[in-house]
């Protein structure tokens, strides 16, 4: 039988920098003896923790995360602390490229009366989503196209945590990512901005008078991010948490 030392030892014999806690999160979650070896084997065959858990932390809430669906990041808790300061109760919300539905799911937790709807183009996360938003409407679909059309008009938070890896660094991300979640959900073209001039292009006819866009990018590609959102007819601020490392972009009709 596993023992929290053996795991500890065997985790970081595989280079899980915090073996400690992951072995803890490993221990805590398990059923039983198989599951904790069944874990702990994939955890070393490089499965991001999330992934072999079975389940993120993210903004204070407990989100269910499948096998090939993108992990979100701590760093994203900034944009969704911007957005919630914007939301008031029973807002339309749109978590567009949602993944798991992370972002929905924490304005919902944190917002009384949210209508929320989400949508992505990658079937593994909108069963994932589904799960994760029971009350809300998930679809599958490319962007905008996936929304009804009553939309328009309507969308007072409109959530686009879009990729914005460029393509030639996703090859330098770590090996969990790079091997272990949709490269759809990674590769943001060129300059890693190519989808968010998408979202930005159509952005302005779905908006409420008021409405609010909020995208992250690196604090490198921020300023083009901003000039992309202030082109598409949006007046646009930066907001960056220096602590997660987190840059929110921030349109508003």
């Amino acid at each position: 039988m596993l023992t929290s030392d053996s795991i500890v030892t065997t985790l970081r014999a595989a280079g899980c920098v915090f073996a400690e806690e992951e072995a803890e999160l490993i221990l805590s979650t398990a059923a039983d003896a198989g599951e904790v070896q069944r874990m702990v084997t994939e955890r070393v065959s490089g499965l991001p923790l999330e992934q072999v858990v079975g389940w993120a932390s993210f903004h204070g809430v407990r989100v269910a995360i499948d096998p090939d669906v993108f992990v979100p990041r701590r760093r994203t808790e900034h944009l969704v602390d911007e957005a919630i300061l914007r939301c008031r109760p029973n807002a339309v919300v749109v978590d567009l490229c949602c993944g798991s539905g992370a972002l929905g799911l924490a304005v919902l937790t944190a917002v009384p009366g949210v209508e929320l709807y989400a949508a992505d183009l990658h079937p593994a996360a909108v069963r994932n989503a589904r799960r994760n938003l029971p009350s809300a409407q998930v679809f599958e679909g490319d962007l905008y196209d996936a929304l009804p059309t009553d939309l328009r008009g309507r969308i007072d938070i409109l959530l686009a945590n879009v990729p914005y890896v460029p393509t030639d660094d996703v090859q330098f991300l770590p090996a969990e990512a790079r091997l272990h979640e949709p490269r759809l959900t990674l590769d943001g073209g060129p300059d890693g901005l190519a989808l968010l001039r998408r979202v930005a292009a159509e952005a302005l006819p779905w908006l409420a008078p008021g409405g609010h866009l909020f995208t992250e990018a690196s604090a490198e590609q921020a300023p083009l991010a901003a000039e992309i959102l202030t082109a598409a007819g949006l007046k646009t601020t930066i907001s960056t948490d220096e602590d997660d490392f987190g840059t929110t972009v921030i349109g508003t009709t």
